[in-house]
């Protein structure tokens, strides 16, 4: 049951969280190219693009 001291229409924050976690990968990528170089960075990235790749795939087949 909804709590009547809710509003009606709550806001979205997703592209607020989705800007978030943007600008928190720029810092640490950042953080990581100085002090160890790119190729970590580049490690990290495609770790990171594996792991978004792997979770679609799982909300997919959720769905289906």
């Amino acid at each position: 049951m909804r709590d009547p001291e809710l509003p009606d229409a709550m806001p979205d924050f997703f592209t607020a969280a989705i800007m978030f976690a943007g600008i928190n990968l720029m810092w640490i990528f950042f953080v990581i190219w100085v002090m160890y170089g790119m190729v970590p960075v580049l490690v990290v990235a495609v770790l990171v693009n594996h792991f978004i790749n792997r979770l679609e795939i799982r909300l997919k087949s959720q769905k289906a």
